[in-house]
């Protein structure tokens, strides 16, 4: 599935996850987790990654492994360095508007990868 880098598509995701939800018969609290952690991750790629262009595009798949469903978003940005996000529970950074996405994306999800230079992550959830 592709989107335009529009707050409109965050509508469209929240149907996707209905849709995995039905089609893989994910139990009420993997459903609430995919909900909250998919959606920041798609906010994360049309905010972050493409900088709100509606030019650019927001990719999403998903399939099913085993007990577990992966949902990948990429996006069309520069990508960013991973590995030196800043802590949010840190003092410095309690205050701040915003800078928890990865963070609550890490809480919800069983496994959370990045890859592409950070331009593409994969959720993990457990659906059994």
């Amino acid at each position: 599935m592709k989107l335009l880098s529009t707050p409109d598509s965050l509508n469209v995701v929240e149907g996707l996850i209905e849709e995995i939800k039905m089609k893989y018969n994910v139990c009420e609290d993997s459903y609430g987790n995919m909900l909250v952690a998919i959606t920041e991750a798609v906010n994360n790629a049309i905010f972050h990654g493409n900088k709100g262009n509606p030019e650019k595009e927001v990719s999403i798949s998903y399939n099913q492994e085993n007990d577990k469903v992966m949902v990948s978003i990429g996006d069309e940005g520069p990508g960013f360095d991973y590995y030196n996000i800043p802590d949010p529970t840190a003092p410095e950074n309690i205050d701040k508007p915003n800078g928890r996405g990865i963070f609550l994306m890490k809480q919800l999800a069983d496994q959370l990868i990045f890859s592409n230079n950070g331009k593409t992550v994969e959720l993990y959830f457990n659906i059994s």
